[in-house]
């Protein structure tokens, strides 16, 4: 990749992870958008998750010590793990927003 396409793929990385952040907080008002960001972010959060498996650079590497690899993370690892806490608040916001749509529907 180029330069300026790097640049412009983070760019429009940022600009959707703010977009579904700004869902999440509508959702609060309108259910039927809370259940969008929070499947959304639950998503996102396994997308990085991911990264746990596919990189390397994640676990801490052989430096000729006995304390290397799995389940040892390096800092890129431990950053990573937050993660799972956003995978379950997504979840959380889906299901709540999607009990308040059940609900209204009764009334």
């Amino acid at each position: 990749m180029k330069r300026t396409e790097t640049y412009s793929f983070s760019l429009g990385l940022g600009t959707a992870i703010v977009l579904i952040g700004i869902s999440v907080l509508l959702g609060i008002f309108y259910p039927k958008i809370g259940v969008v960001s929070g499947i959304l972010t639950a998503i996102m959060s396994f997308v990085t998750l991911s990264f746990l498996i596919t990189t390397p650079e994640v676990w801490v590497p052989d430096l000729g010590g006995s304390e290397h690899g799995f389940p040892l993370l390096s800092g890129a690892g431990r950053l990573v793990i937050k993660d799972i806490i956003m995978m379950g608040a997504g979840l959380v916001i889906a299901s709540d927003s999607a009990k308040s749509i059940l609900n209204l529907k009764k009334v």
